[in-house]
């Protein structure tokens, strides 16, 4: 393998998780890239699959030691990162890493390894229909579903730094589509 990755950014709710396990069926060369963050793990998270769980002093410590790829306090006490290590062990294996990561994580990792990354970000057709699906996912507070729209707005305007920009209208297509942008990523030497 060429050690490349590939990474995935939306706003919450555009279905980029869903995309990326999709990818991840499709092709095994592909393996995820489980982030770190310092929130509490929710009852269906597994530690090591969904995250690593650090407590928020373990993951400020390691940022002191320089061992995140990239790193972002997503909202307060809130931080998310990449550790270097996770890259280099999914490497070490032969795989393509894939990244379902934030807009300013994804943004940070292609400018750190630029051509090795392709970097997609998944667009929503509308922030009315983001919003619909934050509401039918019901995981949300009226507070913080309030947050991510906020977010998701803001998140957006960066979709031009991106590789891709994949919109999300259909998700069966938004797949196939994601599909053969990466495989053609992956066979360009």
């Amino acid at each position: 393998m060429q050690n490349k990755l590939i990474i995935f950014s939306a706003p919450s709710g555009a279905g980029k998780t869903t995309i990326v396990y999709y990818l991840l069926k499709k092709n095994r060369g592909l393996a995820f890239s489980v982030s770190a963050c310092s929130r509490k793990k929710r009852s269906h998270e597994v530690e090591g699959r969904d995250y690593y769980f650090l407590s928020e002093q373990e993951f400020r410590e390691k940022i002191r030691n320089n061992e995140f790829v990239e790193w972002e306090e997503v909202y307060p006490g809130y931080l998310y990162g990449t550790l270097k290590s996770e890259i280099e062990r999914l490497w070490s294996e032969d795989k393509i890493v894939v990244f379902d990561v934030d807009v300013i994580g994804g943004m940070n990792i292609k400018i750190k390894y630029g051509d090795r990354a392709l970097s997609i970000f998944v667009m929503p057709p509308s922030i009315e229909e983001l919003e619909r699906r934050l509401v039918n996912r019901s995981t949300e507070s009226r507070e913080d579903l309030a947050k991510r729209i906020s977010k998701a707005e803001a998140e957006m305007e960066y979709a031009s730094d991106f590789d891709v920009i994949l919109v999300n209208d259909n998700l069966e297509k938004a797949k196939q589509e994601a599909l053969n942008i990466v495989e053609e990523f992956i066979s360009n030497q």
